[in-house]
């Protein structure tokens, strides 16, 4: 396939799969052929799909525990700092340091910070707010919300070559095979 190429820069090139499985096994060989910048795009998740792309467990879980952490830290430090050295009452002579009632307090807080370091924490990692991603110019881009099973390789790759790739991808069963501009 002879492709026409003018001087805009290129983002990659995307093919588009019969299936679930047809994916699965072409990204498993595209990364055997040594691509490392890959992402892989269909309508639901793919059982053993991270594990080919060679993505790592998210750091998430850690965010929201130390968000959480940091919040429980923050609501109990303020509240004994208020009753023990901002304004101490005597209060039927129970200490002014007892923790027992800041408790319910101490875990809304932790829940709330855990929360907001979930949504904000989220967005980081996806790189949101993006409002444009160069595969949007794409047609056979926009099937995959609906019956379309896509992978998409970098040209930022260091094994990119357009000619190259796209041969590639046409022998895995890459139908279309298209390349994507930036």
């Amino acid at each position: 396939m002879s492709i026409e190429r003018n001087q805009r820069e290129l983002f990659g090139v995307i093919a588009t799969f019969a299936g679930p499985a047809e994916l699965l096994e072409a990204t498993r060989q595209t990364r055997d052929a040594g691509y490392e910048r890959l992402d892989t795009f269909s309508p639901f998740p793919i059982h053993g799909m991270g594990r080919v792309l060679g993505l790592r467990p998210s750091v998430l879980p850690w965010m929201v525990l130390t968000g959480g952490i940091l919040g429980a830290i923050v609501a109990l430090g303020g509240m004994l700092y208020i009753n023990v050295i901002e304004y101490p009452i005597n209060a039927g002579g129970k200490p002014h340091a007892a923790i027992e009632p800041l408790i319910p307090i101490t875990f809304e807080v932790c829940v709330l910070f855990s929360a907001i370091t979930a949504v904000v924490g989220s967005f980081f990692l996806c790189g949101l707010p993006r409002l444009h991603h160069p595969l949007f110019n794409s047609a056979e881009f926009a099937r995959t919300t609906d019956d379309g099973f896509v992978l998409a390789i970098e040209a930022s790759d260091p094994r990119f070559d357009p000619d190259q790739t796209v041969r590639l991808l046409e022998s895995l069963g890459g139908q279309p095979v298209t390349l994507v501009e930036v």
